[in-house]
């Protein structure tokens, strides 16, 4: 079902407009990385815009190291562009999205098969949301626009993706000669909100490491070793919903990135896949569970490809801190958001 509404978008799309017409989907997120949990009706469809021939300068837009204003070092090949600039030359996210968001408004009254709508505007979110009727339920579709962008990877990506032990420097630097992706995400530290940032998004890399995990390279393969490394990720992620289902208002701020880059530490710290093996799920679970719980009582959990950049701000310590809590309880009695 979203396979086909998606393709019949990004056919319209490539019509509409210069800057558009090169778009291509890629599919990110937990499905894709075969760690989706529960039913299969949230999906993250990453909708590129290729720049390759383009040249580009970014700026940080704070100290974060995340976050970039986009500019052209010279007059773009694609004039299409040039009705995205802000006053200052720098390209606007916000402008961009509100022209794709348009088209996909009148584009989805053609889809006839099936009744889908885009749901309205999240303050801050950078996604443009389909939702798809599929009865009894429905399916909903964040749809964020990415650049892909030929420039190195920014100095402060430098120290980070410290995989040398795990799965390689070959691998890590492999990784790195790869082109970047930028996702039109609102800098909320900003004091004037332009929407004219751009956020680094490493969904490309991170898909990778999660598939390709072993540091033999046959872990998991059909004929190789398994290990249980996926199956922690689905339970950290899983624990993580179960109890912000139940304590929604508490911990809104959490999301399964927090999760998964916690999980992507704990592949650092425990790099060789004897670590890992497919029996002691129980006990590398709870491993991982408490490198997590470290990094909510230090309300520091680092960006793990930007060290520089803390996921937890420290003006949330008592979320972090009841977050906390609530899994040692789980750890403490067997799990019993599990069962309920």
């Amino acid at each position: 079902l979203v396979n086909g509404v998606i393709s019949h978008l990004v056919q319209a799309i490539r019509v509409k407009d210069g800057c558009f017409s090169s778009i291509d989907r890629y599919s990110a997120g937990s499905y894709y990385e075969h760690v989706k949990i529960s039913e299969p009706n949230e999906f993250d469809i990453m909708l590129v815009v290729a720049m390759r021939d383009e040249r580009i300068q970014m700026d940080e837009s704070d100290d974060t190291g995340a976050f970039y204003y986009v500019s052209f070092k010279r007059k773009p090949k694609e004039k299409g562009f040039l009705k995205f600039l802000d006053e200052d030359g720098k390209l606007s996210a916000f402008k961009m999205l509100q022209e794709l968001r348009d088209i996909i408004k009148q584009e989805v009254k053609n889809i006839k098969d099936v009744e889908v709508t885009v749901a309205r505007k999240k303050a801050g979110s950078p996604a443009i949301t389909l939702q798809i009727k599929n009865p009894p339920s429905e399916i909903s579709v964040d749809i964020i626009l990415t650049l892909e962008v030929h420039h190195s990877w920014p100095l402060s990506t430098q120290g980070g993706l410290k995989i040398e032990h795990w799965l390689g420097t070959k691998v890590r630097r492999d990784m790195r000669f790869r082109s970047l992706y930028l996702v039109a995400k609102q800098n909320k530290r900003e004091k004037v909100l332009r929407g004219n940032t751009w956020r680094l998004s490493f969904s490309h890399t991170e898909k990778d490491l999660i598939n390709n995990h072993g540091n033999s390279k046959t872990c998991c393969e059909s004929d190789g070793p398994k290990c249980c490394r996926k199956g922690c990720l689905k339970l950290l992620k899983y624990l993580l919903e179960q109890l912000k289902m139940k304590y929604p208002k508490e911990l809104e701020k959490f999301c399964s990135y927090h999760v998964k880059t916690a999980f992507l530490h704990s592949c650092v710290t425990w790099p060789n896949d004897s670590e890992w093996h497919l029996g002691d799920l129980d006990h590398c679970f709870q491993q991982c569970l408490q490198f997590f719980m470290d990094c909510l009582q230090k309300s520091q959990l680092t960006h793990f490809f930007i060290p520089q950049y803390n996921l937890f701000s420290p003006e949330d310590k008592a979320k972090h801190h009841f977050l906390s809590r609530k899994i040692s309880h789980e750890l403490n009695n067997g799990f019993p958001v599990f069962h309920e």
